[in-house]
């Protein structure tokens, strides 16, 4: 379960809860060390005019640093402000090392893919990179909450990647001149449309293309909008507000035409009654 803002931070690692005041006061820090953890490794991965070769070095010392911190060893090296609350929660929570160590592949995967100019070939091969950079926070927040179940599971897989698939359609007036492409090739070939300058195609070729991708979106985050009634709690109701804040965005797109090249658009203060009342009015149906 992640939080759309969105990819980045408060302020640029987006689609992430940051110890919101509706997060259970019990789980704050626990939520906010993996918070910092997943930022300062997108940082490593993003931010600043380091090459790909020293990024993929510090990504190494970062993954070897965790190795640590969950291994029971003295928190050192070069990030002791990450890893120490990192290594409390762990502790408290018994957190499970799969996830964290999924989104460092995530973050790795994109500086090599950027490195090469590469994109991805299908929504199949996009979606295993989301199971990688954003279903591992929802699996970790489900560790957090005490749920499970292979149906719990499933669900928050289906937001989590709904709502980083939302950022990526949201985010690709930010993305492309960055050298991050998400547009599946196969969509963009059956409209028209390179995926590495989709500037150059007719503008009704891309907003159908976005069109068709955001209506894909849709459908994911409606499949996995169930989990909303297995949460409890208070947690329960920050999950409805991340569910219709991420359609929200869908929403937005299509507002301006399917065209997210020209401007990008974002959540403000006007969007949110709108969402918290969608989310007061979530029954056992579809959003």
């Amino acid at each position: 379960m992640t939080s759309p803002s969105p990819a980045h931070g408060v302020d640029h690692y987006e689609n992430f809860p940051v110890a919101s005041w509706l997060c259970p006061p019990a789980l704050r820090p626990a939520v906010a060390a993996i918070y910092w953890f997943a930022r300062t490794a997108d940082d490593i991965a993003d931010e600043g005019d380091a090459p790909a070769g020293q990024r993929l070095d510090d990504l190494a010392a970062y993954r070897a640093e965790l190795d640590g911190c969950l291994g029971g060893g003295p928190v050192q090296g070069r990030w002791p402000h990450v890893f120490t609350p990192l290594r409390a929660a762990a502790v408290r929570h018994r957190l499970p090392a799969a996830p964290l160590h999924a989104l460092l592949d995530a973050f790795t995967q994109d500086v090599r893919k950027t490195a090469a100019g590469a994109g991805y070939a299908d929504r199949e091969e996009l979606l295993a990179y989301c199971r990688r950079s954003a279903d591992p926070v929802g699996r970790l927040l489900l560790h957090l909450y005490g749920v499970d179940g292979a149906q719990a599971l499933a669900e928050s897989d289906a937001v989590c990647s709904a709502l980083q698939l939302a950022n990526f359609w949201q985010d690709l007036s930010r993305d492309l001149p960055r050298g991050r492409h998400y547009l599946p090739a196969a969509d963009c070939a059956a409209h028209g449309v390179d995926p590495l300058q989709p500037h150059l195609a007719p503008a009704h070729a891309r907003a159908a293309l976005l069109q068709s991708l955001c209506g894909w979106t849709r459908s994911l985050m409606h499949a996995g909008a169930p989990l909303v009634h297995r949460i409890p709690g208070r947690a329960g109701w920050e999950l409805r507000c991340v569910v219709q804040g991420g359609l929200r965005i869908l929403d937005k797109i299509a507002a301006q035409g399917h065209d997210t090249l020209q401007a990008r658009p974002a959540i403000g203060r006007a969007d949110a009654l709108p969402i918290l009342w969608r989310a007061a009015r979530m029954g056992q149906s579809r959003p």
